[in-house]
């Protein structure tokens, strides 16, 4: 397959009204850290809710969503209950406590109530697990790029894939900050949506089968147990093939859910653009919804290319051989990309899986900035200001501005690093990379989760505990994997936990080891102020 001059049309196109967007947002640049951070708290709450929407979503999604229609349910929607209970907790015990306090991070609440150290090393928790998370979605979407725009997936391709996404990622968002991210999700957001919607109608047209047939074959699909309409799955299973059932949805999800909207700089930082706690919440529980309508979408394609490939019976397809496309490097939805999308339309799903791609990259480049500065390094810069170190000069806001820039790029160094470490890890590793993006978070989680719970719900805990309740949710959650209870135990190997169980348990040990700390001497009632 190569990309037509139709293809190269739709791709450029996509490209000049990026740069045009961009251009825009970024002629009102950033005056101080608040401003470059923060968009001076001015940004509208629609705008900051697809923007979260976007955050939340990735080439993973973009190409994994049908991948999971053609093999599963309808169950992973019911884990979007987790995320509406999740988005409640968030806007009645977080959002009002961040805007009381004025932070440019959630971890600076941590400071308020433990000490700076708390701050810090939550921080580092932090940049450690998104590291590797947008760092695996960064290597998926190369993988995707390369595919369509070179027709293989070899190193020099992946690696081009990963240069350009990293690239643009930069030269859309290092000048004008969170304002530039949150305007260019949107645009992001809007593209892959429709290119989703009109392969959704492409597909559903090329089949041409009425609603019954379709429904029917649905209901009961071949060579597997159960209806592909499943959405409530009450089975009690707490193996990874369980983690979408309401069990899970209604404990781990949602667990996970405060964590990514409460505690995840990724996701929280939007939210903290609003111009009140009000309609931050508002935002938040407006994305928490609109993730329903769009991962159905995704779902959808997945079921009808169910139908093209595994029920040629029904229309005139042809079946999908086994071998034809390779497990995590080309799902099912890229391999009908590759061999059935008439031109135009296989360059939006190219501009699709790049907006995709870009909306989460521009996102985390943004984020870890943003932690790296004002939880890092901008104590030190102002401790060494203090003391007459550093120049006069560089005494001033503009300053920061311009560590935010310089943290950005290294960030994306960073990330193109982890997207190659993951392209010679995979070769030798057995573990889904989809599986491995999707709770590698967990691991900063559970630690960063019994944190939060013990400076929000009691008055214990102190900097030591803090760190050590960090360290022990890690710590517990990487006994858990497979691959290491293997090492201890081949009968410990079959436990099997689900990620989402994973993230309870690491979780309430987590905050049993921070709550066993004594008091802080830290003044707590900083945050009583907003109860």
């Amino acid at each position: 397959m190569q990309l037509t001059l139709v293809d190269w049309l739709v791709f450029c196109s996509y490209f000049f009204v990026l740069a045009l967007l961009a251009w825009w947002v970024n002629q009102k640049r950033a005056q101080n850290s608040s401003d470059y951070f923060l968009g001076a708290n001015t940004m509208p709450a629609a705008l900051v809710a697809i923007s979260v929407l976007a955050t939340s979503q990735s080439a993973a999604t973009f190409l994994g969503g049908p991948d999971l229609g053609f093999r599963g349910n309808l169950s992973y929607l019911a884990s979007n209950i987790g995320a509406v209970l999740a988005a409640f907790f968030v806007m009645r015990f977080l959002i009002p406590r961040y805007y009381a306090l004025k932070v440019t991070t959630v971890y600076e609440l941590l400071e308020q109530r433990f000490s700076a150290s708390a701050k810090s090393h939550a921080g580092q928790m932090y940049l450690f697990g998104r590291v590797f998370a947008s760092g695996a979605r960064l290597f998926m979407a190369a993988l995707a790029v390369s595919m369509l725009l070179f027709n293989h997936i070899d190193a020099s391709g992946v690696m081009i894939s990963v240069a350009l996404l990293a690239g643009i990622g930069l030269l859309c968002t290092m000048a004008g900050g969170i304002r530039s991210v949150i305007y260019t999700d949107a645009l992001q957001c809007l593209v892959y949506v429709t290119a989703a919607l009109v392969v959704l109608v492409y597909l559903y047209s090329s089949l041409s089968l009425p609603w019954p047939v379709l429904l029917e074959a649905l209901r009961h699909p071949l060579e597997q147990d159960g209806s592909k309409l499943l959405l409530l799955d009450f089975s009690v299973d707490f193996s990874s093939s369980g983690v979408f059932n309401i069990w899970s949805a209604l404990t781990g999800f949602v667990l996970l859910n405060i964590a990514a909207f409460g505690l995840d700089q990724d996701m929280t930082q939007r939210v903290l653009t609003c111009k009140t706690p009000q309609q931050g919440a508002k935002a938040l529980l407006s994305s928490a919804l609109l993730v329903i309508p769009v991962m159905l979408v995704f779902i959808l394609i997945g079921f009808l290319l169910y139908i093209f490939y595994q029920r040629a019976d029904l229309h005139q397809g042809s079946a999908l051989l086994a071998d034809s496309f390779q497990g995590e490097k080309v799902t099912v939805f890229m391999y009908y990309v590759l061999n059935e999308l008439p031109s135009g339309l296989r360059g939006l799903v190219v501009v699709g899986v790049i907006a995709a791609a870009l909306s989460t990259i521009t996102s985390g480049l943004n984020s870890m900035a943003s932690v790296l500065v004002a939880d890092l390094y901008a104590p030190w810069w102002r401790k060494r200001q203090s003391t007459g170190v550093a120049q006069q000069s560089a005494g001033s806001e503009r300053h920061l501005v311009r560590a935010g820039q310089l943290a950005m790029l290294l960030t994306a160094l960073a990330l193109s690093l982890m997207a190659v470490l993951c392209y010679y890890w995979q070769q030798y590793s057995d573990m889904p990379l989809l599986a491995f993006a999707l709770s590698v978070m967990v691991f900063s989680y559970s630690g960063l989760l019994g944190v939060f719970f013990t400076a929000l719900f009691t008055r214990r805990g102190n900097s030591r505990s803090v760190t050590a309740a960090l360290l022990t949710g890690f710590g517990v959650t990487l006994l858990l994997q497979p691959y290491v209870l293997q090492q201890i135990s081949p009968t410990l190997a079959a436990l099997d936990l689900g990620f989402t169980w994973q993230l309870c348990l690491g979780s309430l040990v987590a905050f049993l080891v921070c709550v066993s700390g004594s008091p802080a001497k830290v003044a707590a009632d900083a945050l009583t102020t907003s109860r």
